[in-house]
């Protein structure tokens, strides 16, 4: 029967682990003086190493050799290797997480070891445990008999309580460096008298994303195909990646306003049987990565992701604005939320695209339009009494300023409206559709008035009614009450008609003609 390479590529010595070496020096050295824990704590994501070390610590431990351990040649090397060791015993906490499991282990411990110098119980996925067996496990951890070693691994250690993490050494694997997997996927093939070009080391090195068993299973895939040369092309058409790469690539296109390119670019993923929903999911994933990276100096665990991947985020994040990530995100998570409902979600995607591409919303671009006001000079020219006063000389002037202000008042409205929305943010959920679907168009006395670009938007904005009441009234000093129409109704007539009114006025004291488009 044939076997994984991630199982018969397995390490079995300290110097075969992967990019793990300051862990590989802790427990060589502690081998070496004999002064080891009575318990470790392997930390770190998937594919890794954690297991594979915890097993050859168990050799190290019980090894016959006389010379550097664990010699992995002796007869106890090997049958821990085969699983046949008695002394060795492995327990999986997800499927053995309960109270009677651990009250089992206390009662085994007891015992001396049947054949090695150490009893080693290696516990997997440990923060799986329920809060009982945590407490079962408690007194026995922190004091157990000579001959007793634990070994507990975990992908979230961020689970376990206080008390375990305090009684064990601690040791965190990192994600290996993606050369490290190249050169071992390359070896493997070379073994095996394959030809595999350094593009599609590459791809299969970035796929894997730090994992060595990610690595290692994508390559089986690939090898499965039968191929005695292995290039870029073959990787693609035999896994169909979308990884970081694509992400990467697709995001740089939009920058770049090359909507055809990228919709090309999607296309050809796509025919690659790649699901839409999922790749609108990753690329807001993408697009978070790219604002963690332009705060966060060390990002690499808190993005779980590899070091390499992490350069390519982080040279992409400096080209783009926070203002460009806040509008994708924005533009991407309303197309998840309508490909939900949606028989072709394809096509929400491919306007997503398009819209993320030409930097702003339709919508949004409309609403935010100002009034085009234009001025006409009279063909006669307005003259000014060489008889009259100084002082009436000055009143064209004041009533020409009243006039601008009144016309300005629509950007201070649109200022006053959009800075609420900073507060508002932090205390009661997102107001993006707000923010960007309605438009401050007068404030009175005792009320103001919003103008909805759509009927949904109008019935959110009544629904928020009491906390933008709430949140302008804070503004302006005194109590407001909100009023909203949808645009196209008689109260945007009645601004029009107010309008009108100011630049006839206008027209009499300036003796200029004044045109509203």
């Amino acid at each position: 029967m044939y076997t994984a390479l991630y199982r018969t590529c397995r390490p079995e010595v300290f110097e075969e682990i992967l990019g793990q070496e300051h862990i590989v020096k802790i427990l060589k050295n502690q081998v070496a003086s004999d002064n080891l824990s009575h318990a470790y704590l392997f930390c770190g994501t998937r594919g890794t190493g954690k297991t594979s070390t915890a097993r050859i610590l168990a050799k190290a431990v019980n090894c016959l050799s006389d010379g550097a351990k664990p010699c992995g040649t002796c007869a106890h090397c090997k049958a821990i290797s085969d699983g046949n060791f008695m002394d060795v015993i492995e327990i999986d906490a997800a499927s053995n997480n309960g109270v009677e499991n651990i009250r089992e282990l206390r009662e085994s411990v007891k015992y001396p070891p049947a054949v090695g110098n150490k009893k080693v119980y290696i516990i997997d996925e440990v923060h799986m445990l329920s809060t009982g067996a945590f407490n079962a496990l408690l007194k026995t951890l922190e004091e157990p008999p000579e001959h007793v070693m634990f070994i507990l691994a975990t992908t979230e250690p961020n689970k376990l309580p206080l008390t375990i993490l305090s009684r064990c050494m601690r040791l965190d694997f990192r994600r290996v460096p993606q050369s490290t997997i190249a050169g071992n996927m390359k070896k493997i093939c070379q073994e095996r008298n394959i030809a595999i070009t350094d593009d599609a080391v590459r791809l299969l090195a970035n796929s894997a994303d730090g994992s060595v068993r990610d690595g290692l299973s994508i390559l089986d895939q690939v090898l499965a195909g039968g191929d005695t040369v292995i290039d870029r092309e073959k990787v693609i058409e035999y896994v169909g990646t979308t990884g970081e790469e694509f992400f990467i690539d697709l995001t740089e296109l939009v920058l770049l306003k090359k909507s055809a390119e990228a919709l090309v670019l999607l296309n050809d993923v796509l025919q690659e049987g790649k699901d839409v929903k999922q790749i609108m999911k990753d690329w807001v994933s993408h697009y978070r990565s790219l604002l963690i990276t332009k705060f966060v100096r060390d990002a690499e665990d808190m993005l779980n992701m590899s070091s390499e991947n992490l350069n390519r985020i982080r040279q992409q994040s400096n080209q783009i604005s926070i203002d460009e990530i806040d509008y994708a995100v924005t533009k991407l998570s309303k197309t998840i939320n309508d490909a939900r409902w949606s028989t072709n979600p394809r096509v929400l995607l491919e306007l997503a695209i398009v819209a993320i591409a030409a930097g702003e919303g339709y919508e949004e671009t409309i609403l935010k339009q100002p009034v085009k006001t234009v001025i006409k000079e009279d063909k006669e020219e307005f003259h000014q009494p060489q008889n009259e006063p100084q002082k009436h000389m000055q009143k064209p002037a004041q009533k020409q300023d009243v006039f601008v202000n009144s016309l300005a008042c629509s950007t201070e409205n649109d200022e006053l409206w959009s800075s609420i929305f900073e507060e508002g943010e932090g205390s009661t959920g997102s107001y993006n559709l707000i923010r960007s679907g309605t438009r401050l168009v007068e404030i009175a006395q005792d009320s103001f008035t919003i103008v909805a670009n759509s009927d949904f938007t109008h019935r959110f904005a009544e629904q928020k009614k009491a906390d933008l009441e709430k949140l302008l009234s804070q503004k302006v000093g005194r109590h407001l009450r909100m009023h909203c129409r949808v645009q196209g109704d008689a109260v945007l007539d009645n601004k029009a008609d107010e309008t009108v009114n100011i630049a006839r006025e206008a027209e009499n004291l300036l003796g200029i003609k004044i045109d509203i488009e």
